[in-house]
């Protein structure tokens, strides 16, 4: 099966095409919508997130529903992020030098801006991945070697994966330091349906977090945090290399890949699933969904699904 295409349109050309595979369930689980190859392996990357909670909580971390979400967060490093990991740290007797993700600077463009305006440089506290890092320290009580394949917490991500999605069938290391996991692209459509649909207390408490605190869960304008947002009932995370995952409030629920891994594809793919479901998309998520393609800082193209594509000379 053909992948779908995401063109960019600027003026009368398309300037550049994305290809992405997806496969959408309906409420019951029977996929209705597919394209490109199910069965393709694809690192989950940080769309994996909500399974590393289930985990941790599961290996008894003490966290509060915001903690939660924050454990499922890529955040942008807004000082609320930012506090809240320190926060949750300090609650169980640690500090940020405990934490072993990859120093980096906030994801979020405005929130560099400022964190480096306040003269800090890159630290793993305003990595995006610090919020899950924390939990993990908190669940192993503040062992070093968290982040060892072999450590069982570990263990218990690649486990708790499996059960929500399906059998692991690569690993590597994220860019954050933590193992990596793959599944085929079918399996990872699971994740979000079995998040929503859960009958366990734990990973329904999961879902329940990250619906409450879409804030925490990534950030400003960011689609994720729109869609939780604007669309109740909505559930979504996002991954490296243009991957998401996401619930919607009808109770189907979707994952895609970008082949390129261009996450601007994203935000169209979600529109046209979200209107195959008969929903309409307030004009705050179409917005963040499919920016126009700008010249000048005007309007001159844009971002949107097509079945046939044309690359500009």
């Amino acid at each position: 099966m053909r992948p779908w295409t995401v063109e960019v349109e600027r003026g009368e050309l398309v300037e550049s095409v994305h290809a992405v595979s997806l496969v959408a369930l309906d409420p019951d689980g029977h996929p209705f919508l597919t394209a490109g190859d199910p069965a393709r392996a694809v690192y989950g990357r940080s769309a994996l997130k909500p399974a590393q909670t289930v985990a941790a909580l599961r290996a008894g971390a003490d966290l509060t529903d915001a903690e939660v979400a924050l454990a499922s967060a890529s955040h942008s490093g807004e000082p609320i992020h930012l506090e809240a990991v320190t926060a949750l740290l300090v609650r169980h007797g640690l500090t940020p030098d405990a934490l072993r993700c990859v120093p980096d600077l906030p994801l979020g463009a405005d929130a560099m801006h400022r964190y480096l305006a306040a003269g800090r440089t890159a630290a793993p506290l305003a990595m995006n991945c610090s919020g899950k890092h924390a939990a993990m320290l908190v669940a192993t009580a503040g062992d070093p070697d968290y982040l060892d394949p072999g450590h069982p917490l570990q263990q218990a991500c690649r486990d708790a994966l499996t059960e929500l999605a399906g059998p692991v069938v690569a690993a590597s290391t994220d860019g954050c330091g933590a193992p990596a996991f793959a599944t085929t692209l079918a399996d990872l459509a699971r994740l979000p349906h079995a998040l929503v649909h859960a009958d366990d207390p734990v990973v329904a408490r999961v879902a329940g977090a990250m619906r409450a605190h879409p804030h925490l869960v990534a950030g400003t304008g960011r689609l994720d945090t729109v869609l939780m947002t604007t669309l109740p009932g909505s559930l979504a995370k996002s991954g490296a290399e243009g991957v998401l995952i996401a619930a919607l409030p009808d109770g189907s629920a979707l994952a895609a890949k970008v082949a390129d891994g261009a996450a601007r594809a994203l935000g169209p793919v979600l529109l046209a699933v979200l209107r195959a479901r008969g929903i309409e998309a307030p004009e705050e998520l179409r917005a963040v969904a499919t920016p126009p393609v700008v010249g000048k800082g005007e309007p001159v193209g844009e971002l949107r699904v097509a079945a046939t594509h044309h690359l500009a000379g």
